[in-house]
């Protein structure tokens, strides 16, 4: 069968899963997807009249954390409040392309089961009780498929088992009720592939929401979904939070299983390791879903995840930090308002009585260039399998493009003739090694508690024209937990003169195009201080939201 045909039956398939009493007008649709639309100032929730007025405040006024406390003490049902997103979900996915697969019935159903044992019991079945929770298209869940945008995988059947991370979630009362979009590869800054198109920027359809977990970053910021799971390996986490104006956090590698996805590349290579962890409007409910999956013995479920439960933090209010500040990179230079908003941060977090540390330019081996570098050269050693060429779809703009940091300077290990894999490996472990070692000693001579470092050069940009993302991948380099909290707006009149990049890779800046897109800081803590990291993060967000 030819690509499109498949493509085009599986697009039927997913349209004929919206009720129609929950499908918006073409005309309204086709208006509303036009470049440089702001579709949360459009409000279609509130005026398609789709969505009942306790459907709107469910959505709307309370965190996950909040609907949690009203799902556990029956002021909602499960049922309510899973229609409500169910509905706002699909509106979603009519303007902005964001989901893969949905599992509305089933997600009423298993909403009604956990309303019942609620009835029967006077408890719930776990901290997640009767919370909608939506998930990137890579996790398995039985039913539907996982292509991750591959037409190849079209062919597989509907998967039957669940990834170890589902069932966890299912463990503790979660309902999973929709898969969200992600790029082909799943190595690009753009959620776009053949078969579910491009996933659009709620904020301005003619600015990418961010990849690879795009899907979720624009379905949580369209509020269609309380909490969402991503996975990061580049930054595929922090970049559709970043882009979406929502919370992302990487933690380090493991401590959330990531076991049981469809992978990108062979099994068991020595590199950069993925890790999975949520996104939220609300910083409080990236606490929620680590505790809540760290507490649940993850091990139990994956045999890659840590053992090793949750370190509740003290009250931190009257915590003083002591922050550093990496110095700028000229090989990645920071747009304006990106700058702006960094400078401010630093600024509230100073006047609010924080110590702040600008850490000093490091030497070439030991920039963020030659880490992006290091990192470039562990995804090339061992080169995923082609699963696009054997469908015949052609690659998407944004693989075709075939960004990396090469622009900055040479590989670190030369791969020249028919290099040795062990050698190979050897050599990039010990520079890998030696990169960490320099920042254990800056964190040491400093005393840092944190890190606090732009999340990316550039707000969310032009589709197709991310680039690189070097502000992310450092973090997974050195396998550091990360959050990214969203702070200030892109402004044409606070930022009025436009910013050229002519290394072909690197986004260059257009007020116009950019203004009122959101900007954000972001959080870094030690390897497997996650813990730390978010306890830093909570107070850095409680200062930028004075």
């Amino acid at each position: 069968m030819d690509w499109t045909a498949l493509v085009a039956a599986k697009q039927q398939e997913c349209a004929a899963k919206i009720p129609p009493a929950w499908r918006l007008d073409p005309a309204l649709i086709a208006a509303l997807t036009a470049p440089g639309v702001n579709l949360l100032a459009a409000d279609v929730p509130r005026t398609s009249g789709l969505l009942s007025s306790l459907e709107l405040e469910i959505t709307e006024q309370y965190s996950a954390q909040e609907l949690l406390q009203k799902l556990a003490g029956g002021v909602f049902t499960s049922k309510d409040v899973t229609l409500a997103y169910c509905k706002r979900a699909a509106i979603a996915q009519q303007l902005t392309s964001c989901l893969t697969e949905t599992m509305f019935e089933a997600a009423q159903q298993r909403a009604q089961e956990l309303d019942d044992h609620l009835a029967r019991t006077g408890k719930p079945v776990g901290p997640l009780h009767g919370l909608p929770v939506s998930v990137k298209d890579s996790f398995l869940v039985a039913g539907v498929q996982a292509t991750v945008g591959y037409v190849e995988f079209l062919k597989r059947p509907p998967e039957t088992t669940n990834s170890p991370l589902i069932e966890l979630l299912l463990s503790l009362g979660a309902v999973i009720y929709v898969k969200t979009n992600i790029p082909q590869t799943m190595m690009t800054g753009d959620s776009h592939n053949n078969i579910f198109g491009r996933t659009l920027n709620p904020h301005n359809t003619s600015l990418t929401a961010g990849g690879s977990s795009g899907g979720e970053g624009s379905l949580v910021a369209f509020r269609g979904s309380p909490l969402g799971v991503g996975t990061d390996v580049a930054g595929s986490i922090r970049i559709p939070a970043l882009c979406c104006g929502v919370y992302g956090f990487k933690p380090t590698v493991d401590r959330v299983p990531y076991g049981g996805q469809v992978s990108e590349g062979p099994e068991g290579m020595p590199g950069l390791k993925p890790a999975a962890g949520p996104l939220a409007s609300s910083f409080e409910d990236l606490e929620v879903f680590m505790s809540s999956v760290i507490n649940a013995e993850p091990w139990r479920f994956d045999v890659s995840a840590m053992g090793g439960s949750w370190s509740e933090a003290p009250s931190t209010s009257t915590t003083t930090l002591t922050i550093g500040i990496p110095a700028p990179d000229e090989d990645f230079p920071l747009h304006p308002p990106v700058r702006r908003s960094l400078d401010e941060a630093i600024a509230k977090l100073e006047a609010a009585g924080h110590k702040i540390v600008h850490l000093p330019s490091p030497p070439p081996e030991s920039s963020i260039a030659h880490a992006n570098r290091l990192a470039f050269e562990y995804f090339i050693y061992a080169p995923a399998p082609d699963h696009i060429t054997p469908s015949g779809e052609p690659p998407v703009p944004s693989v075709a493009a075939k960004s990396s940091p090469m622009f900055t300077g040479p590989l670190p290990v030369p791969l020249e003739g028919e290099p040795d894999l062990s050698e190979t490996i050897t050599k990039l472990y010990a520079l890998r090694q030696a990169y960490a070692e320099f920042w254990r000693k800056i964190w040491v001579e400093y005393s840092l508690d944190i890190v606090l470092a732009p999340g990316a050069q550039s707000t969310a940009v032009e589709h197709d024209t991310y680039g690189w993302p070097p502000y992310t991948l450092v973090w997974n380099l050195l396998d550091y937990p990360a959050c990214l909290i969203p702070f200030g707006k892109s402004s044409k009149e606070l930022d009025p003169e436009p910013f050229t990049l002519t290394d072909g890779v690197q986004p260059s800046y257009n007020p116009e195009l950019v203004d009122g897109a959101p900007c954000a800081v972001q959080v870094i803590a030690p390897r497997f201080q996650d813990e730390r990291c978010l306890q830093a993060a909570k107070i850095v967000d409680g200062v930028l939201s004075l």
